[in-house]
């Protein structure tokens, strides 16, 4: 999303939320995101303002994604105006025999077979369509959460990009939702997260280390970062239409154009309540890193991204059951011990902010660390070797969750 205006740090947050439209009874992906935005705004158009919540397309037909309109300092209060337009969206869909589903990844969709490039206003998906084909899943079958984080000036960028640098290793164990893919269950609980580090391997310029580079102001960001990405899509993009800062994949991107930092290795969940309930603890943490509630920025900026993307890794593999034994990483956020679970320092942080947070927040939180990531609950339902009509069951159950705004239990 644009920040319209530069916002100071910790001021407000943007979010972003992505769902796949599908057929209702037999839950493959429908590519009439197009015809839903002309009946919501009577012509053929790429965005939908909604009052506070806006809708746009992503770079493939099946997906819609939700946005805050302006930059919010209240996180909570966007629940029931999220919750609303998944419920009117519906409505509409259910004409069309659709209806919105939720979760990182389609458990069973073709990339190759049912992908369906978006084409209206969007010029910079043909060079990204050279660049990297449609079928690959880290294209066209992942959905996430983002989140805006707001910087004012190098002082700030300096002070949230190692905040986010230290935290993005352990975010996947708090919203892993992507267990099954082509019908099967995956060698990770976030299928989606891995398959978006594959994705990227043509052009690994574009991604880095996906754990972003230990810079911390914007001349030595666009050297390190924008420099190579620049060169990189330029042999595919002749008519100069992508934008290096546009085109930049990392785990978190730096906007300078906006003045944000876009977090993007958080995997959709089963409800608006889920997501921000995972989206208020990221950024009371963050806030807390910030302020050097636990570890002083300048200690965190020593972290060499390829420590944190081997947490990154287990993480996405395991989720909260992966176990961390690096010493100076728990000390980062206070925990003494040569050994923890990522549950166990989601547990301690959450405590820590507890009175931060909103009601609903903390009850979702505490679903998640008491009974596991939403990748751990669809587990627990579909079994290890599920067929295609207990998918259809499980995922349909989560439909109604995102329906009904609901955990799913």
């Amino acid at each position: 999303m644009t920040l319209k205006k530069k916002y100071r740090l910790s001021e407000v947050t943007g979010i972003e939320l992505q769902y796949m439209v599908v057929d209702k009874s037999t839950l493959q992906v429908r590519p009439i995101v197009g015809l839903l935005f002309v009946e919501l705004a009577g012509r053929p158009v790429s965005d939908v303002q909604r009052g506070d919540v806006d809708l746009s397309n992503v770079i493939v037909s099946h997906v819609v994604e939700l946005k805050t309109a302006k930059p919010t300092r209240n996180i909570a209060r966007f629940r029931k105006k999220f919750h609303a337009e998944v419920k009117a969206i519906n409505v509409l869909l259910d004409k069309h025999g659709c209806l919105l589903m939720p979760t990182g990844m389609h458990p069973f969709m073709d990339p190759l077979s049912e992908g369906v490039l978006w084409s209206r206003d969007h010029a910079d998906v043909h060079p990204y369509n050279t660049m990297f084909d449609r079928s690959q899943r880290g294209l066209s079958n992942v959905q996430c959460m983002y989140l805006n984080l707001p910087f004012a000036d190098d002082d700030e960028f300096a002070k949230l990009h190692a905040a986010v640098r230290v935290l993005l290793p352990i975010l996947p164990a708090l919203s892993a939702a992507s267990p099954i893919m082509d019908g099967r269950v995956g060698t990770s609980l976030d299928m989606g997260m891995e398959h978006y580090q594959e994705h990227y391997r043509k052009m690994p310029e574009l991604m880095g280390p996906l754990i972003p580079e230990a810079v911390f102001n914007q001349e030595d960001y666009y050297r390190e970062v924008f420099a190579p990405i620049a060169k990189a899509i330029a042999a595919y993009d002749q008519q100069t239409i992508l934008d290096h800062q546009v085109a930049n994949s990392r785990g978190a991107v730096a906007r300078f154009d906006r003045g944000s930092i876009e977090i993007r290795v958080i995997d959709e969940q089963e409800s608006p309540g889920a997501d921000l309930a995972i989206a208020e603890l990221v950024i009371a943490v963050i806030n807390g890193l910030c302020t050097g509630k636990w570890m002083s920025s300048y200690i965190q900026r020593a972290w060499h991204e390829s420590d944190l993307l081997a947490i990154f890794k287990d993480a996405i593999a395991k989720a909260g059951r992966a176990s961390i034994s690096n010493v100076e990483y728990l000390r980062t956020f206070g925990i003494e011990g040569e050994k923890s679970s990522i549950n166990s320092i989601w547990r301690k942080l959450f405590e820590d902010v507890r009175s931060e947070l909103s009601p609903g927040c903390q009850e979702h939180i505490d679903l998640i660390l008491d009974k596991g990531c939403l990748a751990v609950r669809i587990l627990s339902r579909t079994g290890k070797q599920p067929d295609r009509s207990k998918l259809v069951e499980v995922y349909g159950e989560l439909a109604e969750c995102l329906a009904n705004d609901k955990a799913f239990v």
